[in-house]
């Protein structure tokens, strides 16, 4: 016959629990960003075109300048978008705008030299919505005033991915209810 042996120290310790709940928290976030990671979108990072403005510097008046030639590009840019079907199309339309932008951002440079270049360019990470696009290199157009050693704005030339859709609008005027609320406040009428 076997000895029966004595098993001690079964009861799991509180460092051992810890543990535990960290590794398994770890693993809810990863599976929370697999899931969000496989339903949204990421064939449409291939397809942006990004652009960039570079201020001459951080002084109110160079980021003021700035805000001003995007407020007055951008809807040429838009159109340009709005126009194509296709990248090839857009990449065409751009080109075709490149002299117009740059002309009309020298215009308004008071005297500082104004550049735009297309080429590859580092962009932070971005969230819109549940996508999440990642910190990569991407297509950009980037027009530099001055030095270019300002904060910059960026925008992927998609509106939908940097601002929010124009169409919808949101209505303030809607008053939220709950239902189980509402059926207890009915009870009293």
């Amino acid at each position: 016959m076997l000895q029966d042996y004595e098993i001690t120290n079964l009861k799991p310790t509180k460092r051992m629990e810890r543990v535990k709940a960290v590794v398994e928290f770890i693993l809810v976030l990863f599976l929370i960003q697999s899931a969000l990671l496989l339903f949204t979108g990421q064939a449409e990072q291939e397809e942006e075109i990004r652009f960039r403005i570079l201020a001459h510097s951080n002084a109110p008046a160079d980021q003021k300048l700035k805000e001003e030639i995007r407020v007055v590009i951008e809807p040429m840019i838009n159109q340009a978008i709005s126009q194509a079907e296709s990248k090839s199309e857009i990449v065409d339309n751009l080109k075709a705008i490149e002299a117009t932008v740059l002309e009309t951002a020298q215009s308004m440079a008071d005297g500082k030299e104004v550049s735009l270049e297309q080429t590859a360019a580092l962009f932070p990470p971005k969230r819109s919505g549940l996508v999440i696009t990642p910190q990569a290199p991407y297509d950009a157009y980037i027009l530099t005033i001055g030095s270019g050693r300002g904060d910059n704005w960026w925008c992927s030339l998609f509106p939908r991915v940097c601002f929010p859709d124009k169409d919808v609008e949101e209505s303030d005027d809607e008053k939220v209810t709950f239902f189980i609320w509402e059926w207890i406040k009915s009870l009293f009428e």
